[in-house]
């Protein structure tokens, strides 16, 4: 502390007194009062406000880091990161992390990270030590940098009790360097693990997803059969349907006939020329059984009708109309005179071999007779 007061003398008892004027922090307490007041200015602005952060990304392609290259942080992030992810490529962006001219050098070398923007996300930090040698890093301009990155930034600065405005400023706090590098890096071997266990899930999901179509096509599969052994199946069955309409045909031609054979006997036995044969043979055999005597007086019967039919027939109007004459009929009626007729009837006269109709004109009776015209 530093101190104004006044000197006095006690001359009773000889004792010396000093009377205190004004009384200031002094080394890190004033250094102390700086940070406060810078700290509060900024936060004020808005500059540490948490919707300003943002998320680390998970698995960046390249990390940079912004520290002294010879101090012992550089070696712990490094030593961090072969050990959990030795596949990521690290950037070093050297700069002075203590003294005067540190934090410009600071600030060049995170205006360089965000100009090549080849980085994922950043480290910005250096190991312990008293508030002096951590001093660049509460730099107001640096600060303002840090808050303004636009490449996601972590701030790791000296051991965990120590705490800098880039800290505030950061999208992230690292209590040390070696936490900022597993901060900013993926562990292989948990992602590994992780992996493993996903595949394994995975595995396990899509063998649950797969057994119930597995079990249907396995169902489906016994249940399908072959074309071949569909067609086998389907000739077989012709065949035997086949050979049952065989047997039942057969069984239906076999009562057919067995119904058909007595008709048939019967048909037989009243056949027309069975009836003729046996009333010829009746008839011979009751020829033989006539006497002699009648059978001349039935041949002498025969001999006369003969003759009779022949007489019969020299006298039928048909053989009379075979040598020439005709006959004339009025409707139904022979004429027979010329007084049954009048002029306008008709008449069909009859021929030996046909018929032929005509209307009379006029009728005119002979010398002898009577009728008029």
């Amino acid at each position: 502390m530093l101190i104004r007061a006044k000197v006095t003398l006690y001359v009773p008892r000889g004792n010396f007194q000093i009377v205190v004027e004004h009384m200031e922090p002094a080394g890190q307490g004033a250094l102390k009062a700086q940070f406060d007041a810078l700290k509060a200015q900024l936060q004020a602005e808005g500059l540490f406000a948490q919707e300003r952060k943002r998320a680390l990304p998970a698995w960046p392609t390249q990390i940079g880091v912004i520290t002294s290259p010879s101090g012992a942080a550089i070696r712990d992030i490094l030593q961090v990161l072969k050990r959990r992810c030795p596949s990521i490529p690290v950037v070093i962006y050297p700069a002075a992390v203590q003294g005067a001219d540190a934090p410009a050098q600071l600030r060049q070398a995170l205006d360089v990270a965000i100009a090549r923007d080849e980085c994922d996300v950043l480290i910005i930090g250096r190991g312990g030590g008293s508030l002096e040698d951590l001093w660049a890093f509460n730099d107001e301009a640096l600060t303002r940098a840090v808050a303004a990155c636009p490449i996601p930034i972590v701030s790791a600065v000296g051991h965990e009790v120590d705490t800098g405005l880039t800290d505030f400023a950061a999208d992230l706090r690292a209590p040390t360097p070696s936490a900022a590098a597993e901060l900013v890096s993926p562990d292989l071997s948990v992602v590994t693990q992780r992996l493993g266990g996903l595949h394994r899930r995975l595995r396990w999901v899509m063998a649950q997803q797969l057994r119930t179509p597995q079990e249907r096509l396995r169902h489906l599969s016994q249940r399908l059969r072959s074309p071949r052994q569909s067609l086998e199946q389907s000739s077989q069955r012709l065949d035997e349907l086949q050979g049952r309409l065989q047997r039942h045909m057969q069984q239906r031609l076999a009562l057919a006939q067995s119904r058909l054979r007595p008709n048939q006997q019967r048909l037989a036995r009243l056949s027309p020329e069975r009836l003729l044969a046996d009333r010829q043979q009746r008839l011979q055999t009751l020829e033989k059984r006539l006497p002699q005597p009648l059978l001349r007086l039935i041949q002498q019967q025969q001999v006369q009708l003969g003759n009779l039919g022949k007489r019969l027939h020299t006298a039928s109007p048909l053989e009379t109309l075979g040598r020439g004459y005709s006959i004339t009929f009025k409707g139904d009626e022979a004429v027979r005179s010329v007084s049954q007729l009048q002029a306008g009837d008709t008449l069909t006269t009859r021929l030996a071999d046909g018929e032929v109709s005509a209307r009379v004109e006029r009728v005119q009776g002979s010398d002898k007779g009577s009728a008029p015209e």
